[in-house]
């Protein structure tokens, strides 16, 4: 007997339903990173389907475990929950370390004074 046929029904849909949601938002977020054009632009991409497509993966298989062995895991669910608090964080801090570079460079077209929200210093 298959590990596959120790878990019941629901369950087996639940975790496929989840890893190809996953799947799906990860290949999007790749995508984007791949067809985007400024580094700014492509942040986005990976910031939010890092979140997303992550945390339905690891879900899938905190469903899949709990069912097979018929009791609580919640490894994944640790992971999860380290990496959807993390994630985020570290891209708007890649973005501002590179808002500040451009702005230190003098780059006033790369984007980081798009929306006048940072601005180049007088005189530059």
């Amino acid at each position: 007997m298959s590990p596959l046929h120790a878990i019941p029904d629901w369950a087996a849909a639940a975790v496929a339903l989840l890893l190809v949601l996953g799947a799906t938002i990860v290949f999007i977020g790749a995508l984007g990173l791949m067809r985007l054009r400024t580094f700014y632009q492509r942040m986005h991409g990976p910031a939010i389907t890092v979140t997303l497509g992550t945390g339905s993966i690891l879900l899938a298989s905190v469903v899949y475990f709990t069912a097979a062995q018929a009791r609580p895991v919640v490894h994944e669910a640790i992971i999860a929950a380290f990496v959807m608090a993390t994630a985020p964080v570290v891209s708007m801090m890649i973005m501002r370390a590179a808002v500040y570079r451009d702005l230190r460079a003098g780059r006033a077209d790369a984007g980081a004074t798009a929306g006048e929200v940072y601005r180049l210093p007088a005189g530059e």
